[in-house]
């Protein structure tokens, strides 16, 4: 009898101390602007996703299940948001940003307006369902200047419009990504923000030997920079477990810029 009390106390000290010491956890769903990259098979493209542990401290994990080339559709019939939802604990947050790829003209691709918002409201309803945080983040802007020096915004149509009326509908905490960095962009204008997107000389990145202008992906720094909004967004929101793990302070940058 003693040595079942010793056992039972030990047993529940452990778990006790388990879920203490449990991280929170940040799955992220999305497509190659929120991808991890490896730089010695892709070169020097950055995703957000892997720089957001920059503006988080050490109680916090980030798991990236963004992939290249996937819309909410693919991202679904690939198997991969039941992938992720395997993982996905009470407590968790999930950070849902799709569109690049939904607006493509690509049939495999595609989502309709009517399928996107579908998707999205399946993903919030999934996430809840396991007990996690569903957060919608809209799609990062695409690098496009008209002849005036005006961004335009075409290329994304109205899926950040879409994103932000599923947030409102379904209550969902919202990331703007979209505005932040449409607003960045503007302020920045279109010689300055061009080392922030994948533009590189030929012979400087391996993974595109003959150079490349690439106005829809980021380097380093840009990707850092939108982690920053990210990271901005989660502090702003005030999101319960994982606010208060947030470091907006980073020294890698030359300034912060927060367009709150």
């Amino acid at each position: 009898m003693k040595k079942i009390l010793i056992f039972s106390v030990l047993f529940i000290a452990i778990c006790s101390f388990t879920a203490q010491e449990r991280k929170v956890k940040i799955l992220i769903a999305g497509d190659s602007t929120a991808q991890t990259y490896k730089e010695a098979k892709d070169g020097l493209i950055k995703g957000w996703g892997q720089m957001l542990p920059e503006f988080l401290n050490d109680k916090v994990q980030v798991s990236n299940h963004a992939m290249g080339g996937r819309s909410t559709k693919t991202f679904i019939e690939e198997g991969r948001w039941e992938r992720l939802l395997g993982e996905v604990e009470p407590g968790d947050y999930v950070f849902i940003q799709f569109g690049h790829n939904d607006a493509s003209t690509r049939p495999e691709r595609h989502a309709s307006y009517e399928d996107y918002k579908k998707n999205l409201e399946r993903f919030v309803d999934d996430v809840r369902a396991k007990g996690g945080n569903p957060v919608l983040l809209t799609s990062v802007v695409m690098r496009t200047f008209n002849e005036r020096g005006h961004l335009v915004d075409d290329r994304l149509k109205g899926y950040p419009v879409i994103t932000r009326l599923v947030a409102k509908e379904k209550n969902v905490p919202l990331i703007d990504v979209n505005l932040k960095t449409r607003d960045f962009i503007t302020m920045l204008g279109d010689k300055a923000s061009i080392p922030y997107y994948r533009w590189v000389e030929p012979g400087v990145d391996h993974a595109k030997p003959d150079g490349l202008k690439d106005d829809t992906h980021m380097m380093e720094k840009g990707a850092r920079n939108v982690a920053y909004f990210v990271a901005e967004g989660i502090k702003n929101l005030q999101l319960k477990g994982l606010s208060e793990n947030v470091n907006l302070f980073n020294p890698k940058m030359n300034e912060t810029h927060s367009l709150e």
